[in-house]
């Protein structure tokens, strides 16, 4: 049983590794030992090294100048699975986290991990160095390169291909590689080629080949083509914390939502921050946060936004959920 555990949780994590800028083995910053009990107002929380870390910058480094109402230990992950272990241990009480390993940790736990919040809509984009792509359906006869295979990126593109009546196996020709950046580099030697990368590994590209081009934003076409939106990430807390510490997790989502607004309104600044806390670097961040729709949705608009996009992914492989989807998983906000 222990085994199963493990194997759907990593199913759940690497959905997101790819969206690190970090490299296969990347170090993991904290500011305090997330293995020390937390004191009272003390809320261990963590994140990825990617773009969903972008919404809790701000709040970091509050946390760190003094600044916030609670105080915070904080961990910066490189992967979501060492999220994942701290969660399930107790080491974490919130984190952010892939949309659909909120769904298998759900799951996993009995309900003891619930999701709160989305902090992260879609941050996939195809892009190519000419200009013949402008829909889906041009994308019959191409070949693509891409991470994710057998994860969620994979899942979206091939929904997508469907419903624009291509054959994923048959139309389009998905070369998968195991890392992004090997996505990049192969842009970089076949300047014609196309693929489908998340941010901010786009910006990078584009920044290697100036002739490249976003030619379809993934999230958009979901959205014309479902009436629903990409979840990349949420924010989730544990129950039993969220039971004993309720006035201490609302002054959390407070304090969260305003850092989810300063790195929308303060790019630049923003873009500093997820340097100094080797997030990736300002360069890169200031042209890619305008692309990684950092949002703060709660209630009944997170537990519809959520439900839907986790149904397709059920619908495609009921493992990357955690085997079943469950409504009561969403925690809905007082």
């Amino acid at each position: 049983m222990y085994k199963k555990l493990i194997t759907l949780i990593l199913m759940g994590c690497i959905a997101l590794t790819f969206l690190s800028g970090c490299s296969s083995k990347p170090q993991q910053t904290t500011n305090e030992s997330t293995t020390a009990p937390a004191q009272a107002n003390e809320i261990r929380i963590g994140c990825m090294k990617g773009p969903t870390a972008i919404g809790m910058i701000r709040l970091l480094s509050e946390s760190d100048a003094g600044n916030t109402e609670n105080s915070y230990q904080y961990t910066i992950a490189g992967a979501a699975d060492e999220l994942s272990a701290a969660l399930l241990k107790g080491d974490l009480d919130i984190a952010s986290i892939p949309c659909n390993l909120a769904s298998v940790l759900y799951n996993k736990t009995e309900g003891e991990i619930l999701t709160a919040a989305i902090n992260t809509l879609g941050v996939l984009y195809i892009v190519e160095g000419g200009s013949s792509i402008e829909t889906v359906s041009d994308l019959a006869g191409k070949t693509l390169y891409s991470t994710g295979q057998g994860t969620t990126p994979e899942y979206t593109l091939r929904y997508l291909l469907t419903c624009a009546g291509l054959d994923p196996d048959k139309d389009v020709t998905i070369e998968y590689k195991s890392e992004a950046s090997e996505v990049v580099a192969t842009l970089s030697q076949h300047p014609d080629a196309a693929a489908m990368l998340p941010q901010p590994f786009v910006t990078s590209a584009m920044n290697n080949n100036p002739d490249l081009r976003i030619a379809l934003d993934i999230t958009e076409e979901w959205e014309t083509l479902t009436q629903n939106t990409v979840v990349t990430g949420v924010i989730v807390v544990r129950k039993t914390f969220l039971e004993q510490n309720p006035e201490a997790f609302r002054t959390f989502l407070k304090e969260y939502q305003s850092s989810a607004e300063y790195a929308n309104s303060s790019i630049d600044e923003t873009a500093a921050l997820l340097e100094q806390y080797d997030v990736f670097k300002a360069a890169i961040a200031k042209k890619a946060i305008p692309y990684c729709n950092v949002v703060f949705i709660t209630g009944q608009e997170m537990k519809e936004q959520a439900t839907a996009y986790l149904q397709v992914l059920y619908d495609q492989n009921p493992a990357s959920v955690g085997g079943s989807l469950k409504e009561e998983m969403f925690y809905l906000e007082e």
